[in-house]
């Protein structure tokens, strides 16, 4: 389920940056309702969560549906080829994964989210196995945006924070393109005076 509607910005609180406030551009065609964990030894965390676009469901679905077609023609060539049928048996055990993995996707994809807090970003996934990162914004060294052809047919981008120490640096994927551009100045404005100590 998506929100179509935006909602206006947020005041921001004294003694937060004003350029983390909330962004309507950020929420704009998202999933809404990230799923909290439930347990007494959950992190409680003080921000709001920002999720990906559904479209990221569908251009993955696409791709993976494209590989599938690629690998049942390359056993089938391959098998006409050596005449045994015995190809089959790998390439049916990548087209089961492939096809476990997309019945997955959608619940996966609603358990992406994150969130821009004073002076971090915390990204989150994962549905059993969950795993959060908190990147400082004074130790991003670059921001990049990507996406691949699909990826822009379906307005989609994927955005990568690198900062110095490798373990540390996160990658958003499905974000829409005008929610990418606008996370991405924000990070780049406000990492810039967090070096300076602005």
């Amino acid at each position: 389920m998506t929100d179509s509607q935006t909602t206006p910005p947020l005041e921001p609180t004294p003694g937060t940056d004003p350029r983390l406030a909330q962004n309507p551009v950020l929420d704009a065609g998202t999933y809404t309702g990230i799923r909290e964990p439930r347990g007494e030894g959950r992190l409680a965390l003080d921000g709001q969560w920002h999720q990906i676009s559904p479209r990221y469901v569908v251009s993955q679905l696409v791709q993976n549906l494209v590989f599938i077609a690629v690998v049942a023609v390359a056993a089938g060539v391959l098998s006409a080829i050596i005449g045994e049928p015995w190809v089959w048996i790998p390439a049916g055990v990548v087209i089961l994964i492939t096809l476990i993995t997309l019945a997955v996707l959608p619940r996966q994809a609603r358990a992406i989210g994150y969130m821009l807090r004073h002076d971090d970003i915390v990204f989150r996934k994962g549905i059993l196995w969950q795993r959060m990162i908190a990147v400082p914004y004074g130790r991003m060294q670059l921001v990049d945006i990507t996406h691949g052809p699909l990826d822009r047919a379906f307005g989609v981008s994927q955005l990568k924070m690198v900062t110095a120490a490798a373990t540390t640096g996160v990658q958003i994927p499905g974000l829409a393109q005008p929610a990418a551009e606008a996370l991405r100045d924000t990070l780049i404005e406000v990492a810039e005076t967090r070096r300076t100590g602005l």
